[in-house]
């Protein structure tokens, strides 16, 4: 009967202990399920093309994106390929960013990352465009900053450094670590 009791003793701890497993298992699932639920967009957007206007009803930006993805809970959208065109709040012609993604939180502060162009529109301008790795872009102010190093290309010269302020309603910029620049005239034709 000694026996008995320990076999019986022993099905019953490995029966709880099967149960248990399989109960911590399915807790484990459901939160995972739970996690990658929280994390879906709330929406998504293919080829958005959308127009900003300021409260005076002046253009303020335009976006293009190959993809935006919304999440209302964390107050962000991403976006793939965006191409951004700000407009100065004064006067003036636009200016075009791009990179590979970007992220824009609600206070309307975005963060473009990989390969960011910034491309003047203006003809006569002295700089052409400016080349970095990451930006952050005010679209409130249109002040965009970098801690990154950065490539400005000019009219007749290309200018390295890193940290990058730039005011597009001013059209002041400043570079705070200067590298080196080359001159080279452009040959018109």
């Amino acid at each position: 009967m000694n026996r008995l009791n320990s076999l019986a003793l022993f099905v019953l701890l490995l029966s709880a202990l099967i149960y248990g497993i399989i109960e911590w298992r399915s807790a484990s699932i459901e939160q995972d399920t739970l996690i990658v639920d929280e994390q879906r967009p709330d929406f998504i957007a293919e080829q958005l093309q959308s127009k900003i206007f300021s409260d005076l009803g002046q253009l303020s930006h335009t976006i293009k994106a190959e993809r935006m993805e919304h999440y209302s809970d964390l107050e962000v959208s991403y976006f793939e390929l965006p191409n951004y065109t700000l407009y100065p709040q004064k006067k003036g012609q636009p200016w075009k960013v791009s990179a590979q993604e970007a992220t824009l939180y609600k206070d309307n502060r975005v963060e473009l990352k990989n390969q960011v162009r910034i491309k003047a529109t203006e003809i006569n301008s002295l700089i052409k465009e400016i080349h970095c790795k990451t930006i952050a872009l005010d679209l409130k102010t249109n002040i965009i900053s970098s801690e990154q190093a950065v490539v400005v290309v000019g009219k007749d010269f290309t200018m390295y450094g890193s940290g990058l302020i730039i005011d597009l309603n001013t059209k002041q910029m400043t570079l705070t670590q200067h590298e080196r620049t080359i001159y080279k005239k452009h040959d018109e034709s």
